[in-house]
């Protein structure tokens, strides 16, 4: 591709990105969930014992629904539960990361595979003496679909950008292909009286390739890809990892993406699977020691290419 085709695809995306955000409602309290975010990033203290700074990761789970309406009724959805994302954000907890979890509400959350289906987090909060207490009774919108999804991870990934490599994104998030834009959606509820419904759905522009150039440019990146035929799976990583510029890709299968994935970089392709003589034993468990060492790898690196840089 040579550099004006190049040029215009950019500014292509550029453009799709912004009518993106310009077209969708803002996100209700912008200012105070920035605010939190950069506190919590900003609170990452050297490891005990050590001057190493904790390692955040960024871990997106769940799916994303597709507004029919402004005032919402109807909407398109999909059928991730936010296994994934959970379970990992518990291993990620583990190895020693500060964890924002970016969940959709309803979706499962870590700590909870047990417990009842009532969302635990949602059941506490903090009060201005940094306890925990049990929330009390309140209100509060639903943030699940696409716009919002793609809205907080912007915010996210600027907050953590100052942290450079030590920031970590893995995105498990089941994120819709497809939406319908605000000034296109019907106001009120659709009527259906109104016989066969015709919609057309507007592609979602692409994220990854913005978060990895502009937003976040140091972190280490890990994006998902999910197929039904195995045959175009590790194809379609392939050309994810290079598109994108993502340093993993995890690919998995709809039918078998519990028991085994494949963690595809751009020097090896892992493959990780559970032991199923072991009782409890789950996939993501492996995926996260392999991103963990990956991970540290990246950072090591890093670290020792500005040492060299500086003399030192």
């Amino acid at each position: 591709m040579d550099v004006n085709r190049l040029q215009k695809a950019q500014e292509a995306l550029d453009a799709e990105i912004k009518s993106f955000f310009d077209s969708a409602p803002p996100l209700r309290n912008i200012e105070d969930i920035g605010k939190d975010l950069r506190k919590f990033v900003e609170f990452n203290p050297p490891q005990a014992g050590t001057q190493i700074d904790r390692k955040v990761v960024c871990v997106t789970s769940g799916g994303t629904t597709v507004p029919l309406e402004q005032r919402c009724v109807r909407y398109i959805d999909n059928f991730s539960s936010g296994h994934r994302g959970a379970a990992s954000t518990e291993y990620f907890l583990k190895a020693g990361y500060s964890v924002i979890f970016l969940y959709r509400k309803g979706t499962r959350q870590p700590y909870c595979s047990l417990l009842p289906d009532d969302p635990f987090l949602e059941c506490l909060e903090f009060t201005q003496e940094s306890g925990i207490q049990v929330r009390q009774p309140y209100s509060e919108a639903v943030k699940n679909a696409i716009s919002e999804h793609h809205a907080m991870l912007h915010l996210v990934a600027i907050s953590m950008r100052s942290i450079g490599p030590h920031a970590l994104f893995y995105l498990a998030a089941a994120v819709s292909d497809f939406y319908v834009p605000w000034e296109s959606m019907a106001e009120h509820k659709i009527q259906s009286g109104s016989g066969p419904l015709d919609m057309r759905l507007v592609q979602v522009p692409k994220m990854l390739s913005r978060l990895r150039s502009e937003w976040a440019p140091m972190a280490y990146c890990i994006s998902f890809k999910l197929e039904t035929d195995v045959k175009i799976l590790l194809e379609k990583a392939n050309a994810a990892l290079r598109k994108y510029k993502m340093h993993m890709v995890i690919a998995n299968e709809l039918l078998t993406r519990k028991e085994e994935v494949t963690l595809v970089t751009t020097n090896e392709k892992i493959h990780v699977r559970r032991d199923p003589k072991l009782v409890g034993d789950i996939v993501e468990k492996h995926i996260i020691k392999h991103v963990v060492d990956k991970h540290s790898a990246y950072v090591d690196n890093f670290d020792h290419k500005v040492s060299r840089a500086s003399g030192s």
